[in-house]
């Protein structure tokens, strides 16, 4: 059976709603953060925000449908950042837009320890690591966009899967980078070499 993919029941169109959208978020964010995923409650969000229940069921069914939306929300500091690589291309080289792009996003996690909280929620059950796993997949989806013109003898299906190995490995390492005790600095370093004889490895062997 394929597991069911966690969407909001409905996203705002007006502005209004937007607002109330983003700041139940943000409440969410900081709640998984301070309490963890099992203590994390719809009601509790909803009293932090200030909010009837009954708006937070407007847009979220349950907190499952919640922390795959915080998920999907930071997969797109990301993908901001990648359109930015994209424009520079093809002057520059992959090893350099590797580098830039892990320094960027390890930089995301040590100043947001959030995003690991949310990390570990969207592996809870089947349906939100189901979810989690489409993410990632969009945003390999635009990494093999950014190596395509950097990697012209690779075949598009082999790409897509290197740029899906690359996601999955770094969202991984950087996890493991912000763990108590982990030298932060010393695990995005080693994650460097490790993508990078990976992708030296598949070029030459393409």
């Amino acid at each position: 059976m394929t597991a069911e993919i966690l969407e909001p029941r409905r996203r705002p169109t007006q502005e209004r709603s937007q607002k109330k959208f983003d700041h139940l978020l943000q409440v969410a964010r900081e709640l998984l953060l301070e309490v963890g995923f099992e203590a994390f409650t719809m009601e509790e969000v909803a009293r932090r925000a200030g909010l009837p229940i009954g708006t937070l069921y407007q847009f979220f069914q349950n907190k499952y449908v919640m922390v795959c939306e915080l998920d999907r929300v930071d997969a797109v500091a990301v993908r901001q950042e990648l359109e930015q690589f994209a424009s520079e291309i093809p002057s520059l080289d992959w090893l350099k837009f590797l580098d830039r792009l892990i320094d960027h996003v390890a930089a995301l996690w040590a100043s947001d320890p959030s995003r690991r909280a949310v990390w570990h929620a969207v592996q809870s059950t089947p349906a939100t690591r189901a979810t989690a796993a489409v993410t990632e997949r969009e945003l390999a989806a635009d990494v093999a966009r950014v190596l395509a013109p950097l990697t012209p003898g690779t075949p598009r299906d082999r790409r897509r899967i290197m740029a899906e190995v690359i996601i999955h490995v770094a969202y991984s390492m950087l996890n493991f980078s912000i763990r108590d005790g982990q030298s932060h600095e010393e695990a995005v370093v080693e994650l460097k070499r490790l993508l990078a004889a990976y992708l030296l490895s598949a070029d030459t062997s393409s």
